[in-house]
């Protein structure tokens, strides 16, 4: 087996450190690195055989490509790759957005290369092939689009690979897909950078919010430093299904704003009563149904 990661970044390096665990010298691991610092780092964690800049080396006789480099990315590297795969090469990808990468793979691939979409949810603040690790994807969930039209051949030889990492994989459509990742991950990780833009916008009282930051703080904004041009690209692949969540983020606010002014008590107390209930509820049905631990 002969795999090209491309992007050997937390989330291509934690696959390829994955798989060489598991597979040892039964898998070539080759990886598209942009410096060559990179490369080393790559190479020297184990998380790839062979590392270049030159994308025609990483992806000759390569059975499967693994993209994972920003979204807006993803498709003007296919088109870079194209000429150098062999015919019947699977591509796959872990973008956190789908609809836009098929809607412009379609108007480009080659009947005989096939494209699998996919998205593993989870990752790290940090980012970088040095923050990889082997055991990212385990028990995390990992959404594959089954209706991208690959044949039933390449799905099971993408899926036997992709199953040692122990992610729990589940199936989705494409629109339904960019919907559900907007309010678990898209507008959480716009929300979390709001509150630390909210604490730099506090003036002379900035020096003073400092001295009591706490775990509080620390939680809810953990994911503000995830990577930015990583973020950026999602905001712009994942608009409508984004701002459509985002205004109604704004509407709830607005509706707890008027109750802390009007000092509505019963309101803010039924709002943070039902929703301690609601996220227990969630957390315990998450664990009951989808979590072997």
């Amino acid at each position: 087996m002969k795999l090209a990661i491309i992007g050997v970044g937390l989330i291509g390096g934690s696959l390829g450190l994955c798989l060489k665990n598991k597979l040892g010298d039964k898998i070539f691991i080759s990886g598209l690195c942009r410096t060559e610092k990179s490369m080393q780092a790559a190479q020297n964690l184990g998380a790839v055989d062979f590392a270049d800049s030159d994308i025609k080396k990483v992806v000759q006789d390569a059975d499967i490509v693994y993209l994972s480099p920003p979204v807006l990315q993803i498709v003007p590297m296919v088109k870079k790759i194209l000429p150098h795969l062999k015919s019947g090469a699977i591509l796959t990808d872990a973008g956190s957005t789908k609809k836009f990468i098929w809607q412009e793979l379609q108007k480009i691939l080659p009947p005989d290369i096939y494209y699998i979409a996919g998205h593993p949810m989870t990752g790290r603040e940090k980012s970088g092939v040095t923050a990889a690790k082997a055991d990212l994807f385990k028990n995390k969930a990992y959404v594959i689009i089954e209706n991208t039209g690959a044949p039933a051949a390449s799905y099971d030889k993408l899926m036997n690979l992709l199953k040692l990492t122990e992610a729990k994989f589940i199936p989705l459509d494409i629109e339904k897909h960019d919907r559900c990742a907007a309010i678990i991950s898209h507008v959480p990780h716009l929300a979390a950078a709001a509150l630390v833009t909210l604490l730099n916008r506090a003036g002379d009282d900035f020096d003073s919010c400092l001295k009591l930051i706490g775990g509080g703080f620390k939680d809810t904004t953990r994911i503000a430093s995830s990577n930015a041009d990583m973020w950026a690209d999602i905001c712009m692949t994942n608009a409508e299904a984004i701002s459509a969540n985002l205004r109604e983020l704004q509407k709830i606010l607005g509706e707890v704003t008027n109750a802390v002014e009007n000092h509505d008590r019963q309101f803010i107390y039924d709002y943070f009563t039902k929703s301690k209930e609601r996220r227990d509820e969630i957390l315990e049905t998450v664990e009951r149904k989808f979590d072997p631990n």
